[in-house]
């Protein structure tokens, strides 16, 4: 069963190209997460829907966190803030690693 882990920033246009390298690392890797990205305005239906086994903000919304936190905490889904410098380099593996690690603590 595939991971999912969901990006959420303002548009999900820089935010897209970051979860399509975090994917290309995941694939590479052969690991069995779903990576994709949604504009902030979506956020509930979409977590209500597809219940992501790790949420992530873009560093433009990092102001969302803690409603994003008060909002969700009975699901027990991981929340965090994108590394900003690991989202301004595009580095797919490092925001990954950093969502795999937040879904395994949280076990």
């Amino acid at each position: 069963m595939n991971k999912k882990i969901y990006l959420f920033c303002s548009a999900g246009m820089s935010t897209s190209l970051l979860a399509s390298k975090m994917q290309k690392v995941a694939d590479q890797h052969k690991l069995p997460v779903e990576v994709e990205a949604f504009p902030h305005g979506k956020i509930e239906d979409i977590v209500k829907t597809e219940n992501p086994d790790c949420i992530l903000l873009g560093p433009q919304v990092k102001y969302l966190y803690n409603e994003t936190v008060a909002k969700f905490s009975d699901l027990k889904t991981p929340i965090a803030v994108i590394d900003s410098q690991a989202y301004g380099l595009m580095d797919g593996e490092k925001v990954l690693k950093h969502a795999v690690m937040l879904i395994k603590k949280n076990k």
